[in-house]
């Protein structure tokens, strides 16, 4: 009887934070649904197309949003401060940057919302006549985009790795960064300037940004002197700003350069 009582304490209590997960989710998923709640019936004053799939749409995605957070905090965090610490306990700093680098550049060059980018971009290209319309070609800038970004991204982990370990500023870097961005913006194409700026955005994938937030406090918290408020953050604004900078250099050698003014 005292097995029996127990498994079904364990059970409730499973129970009972697989529902609190589900209310966070919900609750944090809620201001989208009431936006399109309200746009479909009072603004367009049209029911719900295929009412049944989109509650069933909306409860999947509210499970999976449960999930993927929950998944978070049990290991992509974890392993990612783990690691951090790891690296630097054994003292390393050669494989610490190269680390660093695979892991931008794995979990960039694998993110969909850059291949699609990448895709697009190589289909309009075709379309304008910037580059030949045959498929090869179409495939081979749209590879030659999405390395680009994977590089720069991995780059960028690299430079804030330095950074928390050198304790440089990062409002310096950030501001350097903008304007090489901003001058490259006069030279660089117009036709890949667009892309740049976009790149920079879809890079921070749901993958990158926990392990490379957790890499970086983790980094702060080991070493004497780092604060992980301070310094563990600000990774992710380089992962946003190289693939701007690497991108219209990118368009620079396929495109030539083009001084806008």
């Amino acid at each position: 009887m005292a097995q029996k009582a127990k498994r079904q304490y364990l059970i409730l209590t499973l129970l009972r934070r697989i529902f609190a997960k589900l209310k966070e989710a919900g609750r944090d998923l809620l201001p989208i649904i009431l936006v399109i709640t309200v746009f479909q019936l009072a603004v367009l004053r049209q029911p719900f197309p295929q009412l049944l799939e989109v509650l069933m749409g909306a409860l999947l995605v509210i499970a999976g949003l449960m999930l993927f957070v929950q998944g978070l905090e049990m290991a992509l965090f974890p392993i990612g401060e783990a690691l951090a610490i790891a690296f630097a306990r054994k003292g390393s700093l050669a494989w610490l940057l190269i680390f660093g680098f695979a892991l931008g550049f794995s979990t960039t060059v694998a993110e969909p919302a850059l291949i699609a980018i990448a895709k697009t971009a190589a289909q309009v290209a075709a379309q304008g006549k910037i580059i030949a319309s045959d498929e090869q070609t179409r495939i081979s800038y749209a590879l030659g985009l999405r390395l680009t970004v994977a590089v720069s991204v991995g780059l960028a982990i690299s430079v804030g790795i330095i950074r928390i370990l050198r304790g440089w500023p990062l409002h310096y870097l950030i501001i350097g960064g903008y304007v090489i961005v901003m001058f490259m913006t006069m030279i660089a194409p117009k036709e890949i300037v667009g892309i740049a700026y976009d790149s920079g955005g879809v890079t921070t994938s749901t993958v990158t940004v926990p392990l490379v937030t957790a890499l970086g406090v983790g980094l702060a918290s080991s070493i004497r002197g780092r604060n992980p408020m301070v310094d563990g953050f600000g990774m992710i604004a380089f992962a946003s700003l190289l693939p701007m900078i690497f991108v219209m250099g990118f368009g620079m050698i396929v495109f030539g350069v083009k001084i806008a003014w």
